[in-house]
């Protein structure tokens, strides 16, 4: 299959050994349109090859890039493309989309950059951890490095040209993909969404709008793109998260100390199943991945497990399941196939240690 390198290649993401409590990935993306084109949805097919051609052209000549995939979404099988957003690299209206359009990948799958989908570029960096400032310097960097070779389409007094008129100024989303089972399990989930909305941010499941937040693992990010600085954007999204990790480890100690022998059964069921279970659904298995990954945050697991549980938020998705068996299954067999790769996995771990718990900050 053509994304065969880019499933082999090593990625953050995937292979890490570095995994962090509650805050899963950092990313920042930016949208930018060429000046003198018609946006993608408007553009005539030869005019979105071209933009493809000039965009790939200056892509691969940048430093951060020279290693870069190319890899055009009319060549793409549907099964590969679901693996590509699972991965996050693309996102599902890229799949959507024929003429012209495609990704550029940098080779530790930190850097992708998606040409035409709805606007010309969505440029995107994706680092593990909190590490948003880092993201923000690696991406402005990069597109700097970009504007030199292409004339974006910009105004002075509106910013950046956005197709969506809620991109306009900065064109920069920031997110956080967090893992929240404390504020899920406390039934206080729904306030925090209600209150970060007031704030001009956006609470998403995880792969984005529409999806849902199964293993309690949520994608935050800013709406407001006009009338701030990239700068103001990164900082004001920064302190609400902070809050937010603030608010989700008060809830898993209340928990722990309200019902701790609940909560310890919960990670011991779900430890259980996991490495016994012979039939095991995408959204059992996030589920039961997430307790794990609260077991490591409370030390009742060794760190290592962390990233290990990471590595499987992703692959025990559907299409990387399908993947793996080179060929596309019909439902039952990806659950069977899906608890057998998870058993095997799972069963090397060592046992639940629950005497000297302590919570992980």
């Amino acid at each position: 299959m053509i994304i065969d390198p880019l499933i082999e290649a090593r990625s953050e993401l995937i292979q890490g050994t570095t995994s962090y409590p509650v805050v899963l990935t950092s990313r920042v993306r930016l949208a930018r349109n060429l000046r003198d084109y018609s946006f993608p949805g408007w553009a005539k097919s030869a005019q979105r090859r071209e933009v493809l051609a000039l965009c790939q052209e200056a892509i691969e000549s940048l430093d951060t890039m020279k290693s870069s995939t190319t890899v055009p979404i009319s060549e793409l099988s549907d099964l590969e493309k679901q693996v590509l957003v699972e991965r996050h690299l693309i996102s599902r209206e890229l799949t959507q989309e024929e003429e012209g359009a495609g990704v550029i990948i940098n080779g530790d799958q930190s850097v992708a950059v998606m040409v035409n989908e709805e606007d010309h570029l969505r440029i995107q960096v994706l680092r593990n951890g909190f590490s948003l400032n880092r993201v923000w310097k690696t991406i402005n960097t990069l597109d700097s490095a970009l504007e030199s070779h292409l004339d974006f389409a910009f105004n002075s007094n509106l910013g950046y040209l956005t197709a969506c008129p809620t991109n306009v100024g900065t064109g920069l989303r920031g997110s956080m993909m967090m893992h929240l089972p404390g504020l899920v399990m406390a039934g206080q989930m729904e306030k925090v969404i209600r209150a970060v909305n007031q704030l001009g941010i956006a609470v998403r499941g995880l792969f984005g709008e529409g999806s849902d937040a199964s293993g309690s693992i949520f994608q935050i990010s800013n709406q407001q793109t006009l009338g701030e600085t990239e700068d103001d954007i990164i900082r004001r999204l920064s302190n609400v998260l902070k809050t937010v990790i603030e608010q989700e480890t008060n809830a898993r100690l209340r928990i722990r100390e309200s019902d701790e022998s609940k909560l310890f059964d919960k990670i011991g069921r779900a430890y259980g199943i996991l490495r016994n279970a012979h039939m095991l659904s995408s959204s059992e298995a996030m589920n039961l991945l997430s307790l794990i990954r609260l077991a490591v945050d409370f030390s009742i697991l060794p760190e290592t497990v962390r990233s290990l549980v990471d590595r499987y938020f992703i692959e025990a998705q559907p299409g990387h399941i399908q993947f793996a068996a080179r060929d596309v299954v019909e439902s039952k067999q990806r659950d069977v196939q899906r608890a057998f790769i998870v058993r095997e996995e799972f069963g090397k771990l060592p046992a639940l240690n629950f005497d000297n718990v302590n919570l992980e900050t």
